[in-house]
């Protein structure tokens, strides 16, 4: 039976005690953590946009450096998995949901409702709707979070530590790192973990909701939710048990299925022809402007200073909050792989898969609205997708592969963060015990559940993207723990020749 750490009790602790506070004070709850995260957007958004920007430097700088030779474990290891399970885990753990919640509703919202710096409604508010959401969701996230599983896999399978965010601060702070201050260092790790995903959960089991709403006149309400949770909570425990290489390869592998299968329905029966033209002409107009918007923090223009807070910055706190989970199980799955191999996997594939979905939907939903065929703008977001495909051909069988494609993420991605919460929980052992993952899946839903019955998702994110701020440090400290050790390895290895 392999130990647990301090770790899972004093994590267990603060979720208790912010949990209670959410349910007994929720309306306390949800200003004091607005108010923090609205100063912290405010005061740190110039850091924010430098942090990420530096991230997607150095990630270039992996993969044309010399370390980008030095495999990722034993010189003579090779990849566990197959590079197209690998992508589709990738994918799967790191957008998720999110891409089927936001594909429409993201790119229509910088459309009509709100757009970042052009009039709503116009040929420039379309494009730059598009230039928008691949910047939010393209290279600089995957930059941020393969810098941050570069260095977990480095040192886990490289140095032989064990798979927690504090051994790769030892470079810098030696055995430090293995009393108090490394314990500090993984609960803030764990904590934005399980809350993350906690708040990714409580969405998705919105969005079933609503889908099934649509579709069969299912009830929206806690009651509905509670019993969707149920179900996905036995379906990635299921999972969870079997294991990484069956349960988590074989979801992943499902989900890019069904991804693949609802993009192909809705390019074919979307508006084919402006799909492909937009993709492409967006994809130069983000190349093109890409340096602009990763330093544009807006000073001198107060509306657009707004758009910037509520979107960009707002989208850099939360995946570094996510940046804990995602790189932790990056990190695991791709063990044997070159640091070059593993930088362009990981900044190029997710990117352009991002980017033709958010191309394909957002093209579709702008659309329609510009047509007049349907007013998707009043839409709520979780029902805006469906209200889309409510348009087209064969809406009854696409938003049945929506709402299966929602599901299969969702478990997908319990199962993901259970497994990192397992391994962070048991001195980054990289096999966790089954019940620690089972007692991590029910806290999680338990969480999502709680906080779905008082309204307090919109106060969970919060918290989450100030916890943000700190890790944010931690990963600074991390890119230089890891360019000190790979500076020593280089300069051992070419000695040795």
């Amino acid at each position: 039976m392999k130990k647990i750490s301090n770790v899972f009790y004093i994590t267990i602790g603060l979720i208790i005690l912010a949990v209670g506070y959410g349910v007994l004070a929720s309306d306390s709850f949800e200003t004091v953590t607005g108010t923090i995260k609205n100063f912290v957007s405010s005061s740190f958004g110039w850091y924010y946009m430098m942090l990420l920007s530096l991230l997607l430097a150095l990630s270039v700088f992996f993969i044309f450096s010399p370390f980008g030779k030095i495999r990722l474990g034993k010189d003579t290891d090779q990849p566990q998995f197959s590079t197209i399970s690998w992508i589709a885990m990738l994918f799967s753990a790191g957008m998720g949901i999110g891409l089927v919640f936001y594909g429409a509703a993201e790119p229509l919202s910088h459309y009509a409702i709100s757009p970042a710096t052009t009039e709503p409604n116009t040929n420039a508010a379309f494009k730059e709707a598009l230039r928008q959401s691949f910047f939010h969701w393209g290279l600089h996230v995957w930059a941020m979070y393969g810098v941050v599983a570069l260095a977990l896999a480095y040192f886990q399978f490289r140095k032989g530590e064990p798979g927690l965010i504090s051994a790769t601060l030892k470079p810098i702070f030696g055995k430090k790192m293995e009393g108090p201050w490394g314990t500090l260092v993984d609960v803030l790790a764990v904590f934005a973990t399980a809350f993350g995903v906690a708040t990714s959960l409580g969405f998705g089991a919105v969005q079933i909701n609503a889908g099934l709403n649509y579709l069969f006149g299912f009830e929206i309400g806690i009651r509905s939710q509670f019993i969707i949770i149920a179900i996905v909570t036995v379906l990635f425990i299921m999972s969870a048990w079997s294991g990484l290489s069956k349960g988590i390869k074989y979801l992943s592998n499902t989900n890019l299925v069904l991804a693949l299968a609802l993009l192909g329905f809705v390019v074919i029966l979307g508006p084919t022809l402006l799909i492909f033209n937009m993709f492409t002409d967006s994809v130069g107009g983000y190349l093109a402007n890409l340096v602009q918007m990763s330093f544009g923090t807006a000073p001198l223009n107060e509306g657009n200073r707004e758009w910037l807070d509520a979107w960009t910055i707002f989208y850099w706190a939360w995946w570094i909050s996510w940046a804990p989970f995602v790189s932790m199980f990056i990190a695991r799955v791709s063990k044997g792989r070159t640091i070059r191999e593993f930088m362009i996997g990981v900044l190029l594939a997710p990117t352009l898969l991002s980017a033709f979905w958010f191309s394909s939907f957002g093209t579709t939903a702008i659309n329609i609205q510009r047509e007049g065929l349907a007013n998707l703008a009043e839409a709520s977001t979780e029902l805006m997708i469906f209200n889309m495909f409510s348009t087209m051909p064969w809406s009854f069988f696409i938003s049945l592969i929506a709402i299966l494609l929602i599901a299969s993420f969702f478990v997908t991605s319990a199962d993901s963060a259970t497994f990192v919460l397992g391994m962070q929980s048991t001195y980054g052992s990289l096999t966790p015990p089954n019940n620690v993952k089972i007692i991590w899946g029910i806290i999680q839903s338990a969480i999502a559940l709680i906080l779905l019955s008082v309204n307090g998702l919109d106060a969970l994110q919060n918290t989450i993207i100030i916890a943000a701020l700190p890790f944010s440090f931690i990963i600074l400290l991390m890119i230089f723990s890891l360019l000190k050790d790979l500076n020593r390895e280089l300069k051992s290895t070419r000695m040795k020749k």
